[in-house]
């Protein structure tokens, strides 16, 4: 399944100039169901490795999804994948990957059945597409379960039957459409630990489409973000999610001693989210802080810049974007 991959440099979403072109792009892209306005004009590229699309369930981001994979066609504009009109060019179809959303597998048949079966779907003599299937069933975790019927799995083991089809043709870039939907935390982890391992074991570029912000933050490089259809964001997520002058810092004993210590010295303090936050903090607030640390005597654990989190792309009035999975 291993081979080689001539793409791009990773380069922002947003960067301008590019350099080379997107392995995806949008372009003036807008979708009409009636008077529904899924997708309002939006413009934006896609690079190699993984890239999140991030939004609310309607956002528009599975919309997307179908058009570039030729399944649905814009009401206007242009999607274009790996330099072919998604919605003219048949055969780039084949070079592209899709992990659909919703439960949509056999139930009678074995992992190892139906993994062969998609593979001769695509092109691959039989024997071909047995050894393919086995070796992606490893790759997802699967090979000790390939021949038990798929309707006997659990929603996890379904998943990554859907990640394995996804990926046993070898394509050059996959779409997984909510690969984490249904999971605990652990199988959430599990998942987004396979993401990680495709594109760094085999070089496919991956567009990752979650309504969960912190999936897309320990897993992607770039992220777009949608909102009722337009675009609100686009970049890097390290740039998104940049150090801010706030201070985060968590004792291990002492920490009432510490905000006392830290008042009396002029530094505002506040508690939230398991540890103490300093805003605003330059180098002469460190120098305080570190003398309210040993004052206090508390114990370190850790004195740290604070990141923006995901949810600040939205503004107050817009509804809070999920960042865990429901019980």
């Amino acid at each position: 399944m291993t081979r080689a991959v001539d793409m791009p440099h990773p380069t922002p979403v947003a960067a301008a100039p590019s350099r080379g072109e997107p392995i995806v792009a949008a372009r003036d892209l807008v979708k009409r169901y009636g008077d529904v306005v899924a997708l309002d004009g939006v413009s934006f590229g896609i690079y190699d490795g993984i890239t999140g699309i991030l939004g609310e369930n309607g956002a528009g981001k599975s919309t997307a999804i179908k058009i570039f994979l030729g399944l649905l066609e814009p009401t206007s504009g242009t999607a274009i994948v790996l330099g072919e009109d998604a919605s003219t060019n048949v055969e780039v179809r084949g070079k592209l990957g899709y992990m659909p959303e919703h439960d949509c597998l056999p139930t009678t048949v074995t992992a190892a059945e139906f993994l062969t079966h998609m593979a001769e779907v695509t092109g691959l003599p039989p024997l071909r597409a047995r050894t393919r299937a086995a070796d992606t069933l490893r790759h997802v975790g699967l090979f000790e379960e390939r021949y038990r019927a798929i309707g006997g799995y659990s929603t996890g083991m379904k998943q990554r039957v859907k990640l394995a089809q996804a990926l046993v043709h070898d394509p050059r870039m996959v779409f997984l459409d909510e690969p984490t939907a249904g999971l605990d935390p652990a199988g959430r982890e599990e998942m987004l630990d396979l993401v990680r391992k495709t594109h760094r074991e085999f070089g496919i570029s991956i567009l990752f489409s979650s309504h969960l912000m912190s999936d897309v933050e320990r897993t992607c490089d770039r992220i777009v973000v949608l909102q009722g259809g337009a675009l609100v964001q686009a970049g890097e997520v390290s740039d998104l999610t940049s150090e801010t002058e706030s201070v985060f810092i968590e004792v291990d004993a002492n920490q009432d001693a510490l905000l006392t210590e830290l008042e009396a010295r002029g530094v505002e303090a506040t508690v939230a989210a398991g540890g103490i936050h300093v805003e605003n903090a330059d180098a002469a607030a460190y120098d305080r802080i570190r003398d309210a640390i040993v004052a206090a005597e508390a114990p370190l654990r850790r004195l740290a810049p604070q990141r923006r989190a995901l949810t600040e792309l939205f503004t107050p009035e817009d509804p809070p974007m999920a960042t865990e999975v429901a019980s």
